[in-house]
C-alpha cells in the first residue's frame, strides 16, 4: 500500500474521532462507517458487560450522557495495510450514570487504544480497549453490583500464534523487509528466552502492561510476586501487527492459569487469558521505547476480585 493510501486511511480514522460529539457526527459516521461495519469491542467492554440486563441509565452514544464535556486527545497514529491504531487519553467530568455508577462530578484522564480496519475509505471493523481499570480508580467506585449477584468475567480468548513460529515465519522472507525486522523483535520478546541484543543502550520500558497492579504489589512490598512468576504456563499469543516507520504495534494475549501468590492473591487456579498492546519505537533497527497496556479489569474480572486494586 502506498504512503498516500495509508494517510488517507489515518485521516479516515482521525476524521471518524474527532466527528464525534459534534454536529457533523451523524454525516461523517455515514460517510466513514461500511454498511456491515463491525464494533468488535467496545472501549467499555466490562463495564457494558456487567451492565446488561440490569435495567441501569444508558451512559449515552459515546458516552456522552455520563461524560458531556469529554475531549479525546490524540497521542499516536500508525497505520500499516489496511489497519490504523490510535492511542488517545480520555479527559471528562463524571455528570452522568456510567453502567450503574452514579455521578461522581471527578474528572478523569485515561487512556484507550483503537485498532481499526479501513477498506476502500471506510471502517469495516473496530476494536476498542479503555483503561478501565484506572477509570474506576480515578473514579473511587467499585464495579456496580449486579441484582444476580454475579461478576460476568470475559472469556479467555483462543487467537494468535506464538512468537516463535512469527519468527521463523518472518525470517524465511528473503529478504525480510524493514517492518518485518520490528515485528521479530516484538515477537521475540514474547518468548521463552528473549534477545537483549535487540535493545538499544538506553532502552525505557515506558509503562509494563498491567501497570496498575504493578504498583499495587509495589506499593505493598510484594513486587516480587509478577504475573510472570504467578501465572503457570504462561504463554503470550500474538495476534496483530501495526508497523509505521520506526513504530510498531503488537497486539498479544496473556495466557495461562494462576497457581502462585499473584501480589498478595493466593493461588486461584483459574485460567486466564486477556489481550495487550505494546506501543513502541525503534531507532537504527533497535528497539528504544516499549509502551505497554493490558486489560486489567478484565484480568481481574477472571480472577474473581474485580475491586482488588481499590482496596
Amino acid at each position: 500500500m502506498s504512503n498516500a493510501e495509508l494517510e488517507l486511511n489515518k485521516a479516515v480514522a482521525l476524521r471518524f474521532k474527532k466527528s464525534q460529539g459534534t454536529k457533523d457526527m451523524p454525516q461523517v459516521e455515514k460517510e466513514v462507517l461500511a454498511p456491515d461495519y463491525n464494533r468488535i469491542r467496545g472501549g467499555n467492554f466490562h463495564l457494558a458487560a456487567n451492565a446488561r440486563d440490569q435495567d441501569w441509565p444508558h451512559p449515552g452514544m459515546y458516552l456522552r450522557a455520563a461524560f458531556p464535556d469529554r475531549v479525546d486527545v490524540i497521542e499516536h497514529v500508525v497505520a500499516e495495510g489496511d489497519t490504523v491504531g490510535l492511542l488517545f487519553r480520555l479527559n471528562a467530568t463524571h455528570q452522568g450514570n456510567l453502567f450503574g455508577i452514579p455521578p461522581t462530578g471527578k474528572k478523569i484522564d485515561v487512556y484507550e487504544i483503537a485498532l481499526l480496519r479501513i477498506v476502500n475509505g471506510q471502517m469495516t471493523e473496530g476494536w476498542f480497549m479503555m483503561d478501565e481499570a484506572e477509570l474506576l480508580r480515578q473514579l473511587g467506585a467499585r464495579m456496580p453490583v449486579r441484582s444476580d449477584r454475579r461478576i460476568i468475567a470475559p472469556p479467555v480468548p483462543e487467537l494468535g500464534e506464538s512468537g516463535d513460529a512469527i519468527v521463523r515465519r518472518l525470517s524465511a522472507k528473503k529478504p525480510p523487509s524493514p517492518e518485518d525486522g520490528l515485528k521479530m523483535i516484538m515477537a521475540r520478546s514474547r518468548i521463552s528466552a528473549p534477545s537483549a541484543d535487540d535493545r538499544a543502550p538506553d532502552f525505557a520500558r515506558k509503562r509494563e502492561a498491567f501497570q496498575h497492579m504493578h504498583d499495587y504489589g509495589v506499593a505493598r512490598g510484594l513486587g516480587a510476586q509478577t504475573l510472570r512468576s504467578a501465572i503457570a504456563e504462561r504463554r503470550d499469543p500474538i495476534d496483530r501487527f501495526v508497523a509505521d516507520g520506526e513504530k510498531a504495534w503488537m497486539r498479544f494475549y496473556l495466557h495461562g492459569t494462576h497457581e502462585s501468590t499473584l501480589y498478595g492473591l493466593p493461588p486461584t487456579g483459574k485460567r486466564i487469558g486477556v489481550p495487550a498492546v505494546d506501543v513502541s519505537r525503534f531507532a537504527g533497527g533497535k528497539w528504544k521505547e516499549s509502551w505497554c497496556f493490558g486489560d486489567e479489569l478484565g484480568l481481574l474480572l477472571q480472577l474473581g476480585v474485580p475491586n482488588l486494586l481499590l482496596e
